[in-house]
Formats: C-alpha cells, sequence, structure tokens
C-alpha cells in the first residue's frame, strides 16, 4: 500500500479562493484523490477539495518557513 503524505480530508468552513490550475496539475490532481480513496476508504468527490489540505501540509514541513516565522521581524 502506498503511503501518502495526505491523510482523510477533514470538512472546515472554507473562505472562497478563485484559483486557475495547468491542465496538467488537474489530472493529477483526480489521480491523487482516487488514490487517497482507495488508501482512506474515504472518496473523495471533488479533487479540488485536495488543494487546501495539500497546501497546509506543504507549508506545515516546510522547515525554512517555521524557521523563518520564529524570527523576530
Amino acid at each position: 500500500m502506498t503511503k501518502l503524505k495526505l491523510g482523510a480530508i477533514i470538512d472546515d468552513k472554507p473562505i472562497k479562493v478563485t484559483v486557475e490550475l495547468p491542465a496538467t496539475l488537474h489530472r493529477d490532481l483526480v489521480a491523487y484523490a482516487e488514490v487517497l480513496a482507495q488508501e482512506t476508504g474515504q472518496p473523495v468527490t471533488d479533487p479540488i477539495k485536495l488543494i487546501a489540505p495539500m497546501l497546509h501540509r506543504f507549508i506545515a514541513t516546510d522547515r525554512a518557513f517555521i524557521k523563518a516565522r520564529r524570527r523576530p521581524a
């Protein structure tokens, strides 16, 4: 079984943002959603819902960002 970096999607109150994605990235999101659904047993009906958790995970694991955030302004 594949160990994805993203876990089950938690439903949260969203803030609307409009973003244009390249078609290749959208295809990758659809494929990722399919694998995630298989791994978690929770279907992801809209692959766009993956964007926020992916960004959150990226920011939470970016060491340079974490270090910069700790520095006083």
